[in-house]
């Protein structure tokens, strides 16, 4: 799916919404997800976990294996049913429909192809169990071949194709009974890196130009965020956090998400309001950290102090003192230890003289970087008290 996919006209809408917009007070959601339990034996695979998405919306719920969060994405397609809870789709319960009744479909992580029939046939296989007329049918297989541009191999079986093909036929399969709401367990994990981030860009613009809703399971952070306008993280069959992609990384709502959410540096300590307004926490590593009030108060005194890697300066003599007097800067000292050059940023882990290690992400903004530092420069890191988030223990 390298090419553009050629859509037709779109839907005329205003201009997408990407990463800004979470559901309104007030606003109906197309899919309401009601206090659902789902347990396998003594496993409680989902624990009374709600959540409301709209329609147009394209979300992903995030997290590592064995969450839940596919047996969501199986109990929203109707392959499992809740023991308690709703599924509620423009307010009917649908938790008791039959999958083949619901007006939403699954696209499997193994694309789930009949390996006898050809690409043509297994894109009409679920229009002709529905019963759709011969005629109908050969013309809705003629929009999804051309809409994930696939002309000239219809003929062709699934192993005679290539990875990104068969998955182009997956996706035309699922959406060629327009479901309200198409279901993606993990579509993309079978491509290769490059394959994927082109698939990635196309299936937004395809999400975007049929206004369809998208659910997308993924335990890849960089695929939700690129994807999603919300992000849902699960652990143990709970939701941690449902936000915007900015907002899940800029502002976690606990350790843990910041912790599995990308890099991030941590340091626990104690915290106490000084005399500017801003909390100062002491910590065994780091000594006093000054970070802005977190929005919510405190109801501990025991907190971490969160820090992303990029928002971490590195210098050789430290931030000028009219900027360190002005924002009260954080200043750490020590040494190089490692340099990992990746292309776009280099990453530094620097052993301060505590002993503990700070990691740093700086972009890479010239060709050749003779300012960069190598293992064994004794370095100053600095970051503000806008750079920190708090977060309780």
């Amino acid at each position: 799916m390298a090419e553009e996919l050629s859509l037709g006209e779109p839907q005329a809408a205003a201009e997408p919404e990407k990463h800004e917009r979470p559901i309104a007070a007030g606003e109906m959601p197309l899919l309401r997800i009601d206090s659902v339990v789902k347990n396998f034996g003594t496993l409680r695979a989902v624990d009374r976990l709600s959540l409301d998405i709209r329609a147009g919306e394209f979300f992903a719920l995030l997290g590592p294996s064995g969450c839940g969060k596919t047996t969501l994405l199986r109990m929203l397609a109707g392959f499992e049913t809740p023991d308690q809870g709703r599924i509620l789709l423009d307010g009917e319960d649908i938790a008791q429909v039959l999958p083949h009744q619901r007006p939403l479909n699954m696209m499997f992580q193994n694309y789930a192809l009949f390996p006898h029939l050809n690409v043509r046939d297994n894109i009409a296989f679920g229009l002709r169990r529905a019963r759709m007329r011969r005629s109908e049918i050969a013309t809705r297989v003629a929009e999804m071949v051309a809409l994930v541009k696939l002309e000239g191999l219809e003929k062709r079986k699934p192993d005679q194709l290539s990875g990104g093909q068969r998955q182009r036929v997956a996706l035309a399969r699922s959406l060629a009974r327009r479901p309200r709401v198409l279901l993606l367990d993990e579509p993309l994990a079978a491509l290769d890196k490059k394959l994927r981030e082109s698939t990635q860009a196309e299936l937004i613009e395809l999400q975007r130009r049929l206004g369809m809703t998208f659910i997308i399971v993924t335990h890849d952070q960089e695929e939700a965020m690129t994807m999603a306008d919300r992000i849902g993280v699960m652990e143990n069959g709970h939701l941690e956090q449902v936000a915007t992609p900015r907002g899940l990384y800029e502002a976690p709502s606990s350790r843990w998400v910041a912790e599995f959410v990308g890099d991030v540096n941590i340091f626990e300590g104690e915290s106490q309001p000084d005399e500017t307004g801003r909390l100062a926490v002491a910590t065994p590593e780091a000594g006093t950290i000054f970070a802005t009030q977190p929005a919510d108060p405190l109801t501990k005194t025991q907190v971490c102090v969160a820090v992303r890697p990029e928002k971490v300066k590195l210098s050789r003599r430290g931030p000028a003192a009219d900027a360190a007097h002005a924002h009260a800067i954080n200043r750490l000292e020590g040494v190089v230890t490692e340099v990992s050059y990746l292309g776009g940023l280099t990453v530094y882990r620097v052993k301060l003289d505590s002993g503990a290690v700070l990691r740093c992400s700086m972009a890479n903004t010239a060709r050749l970087d003779t300012d960069a530092y190598s293992v064994t420069h004794r370095v100053v890191a600095w970051f503000t008290p806008d750079d920190c988030v708090v977060l309780e223990r």
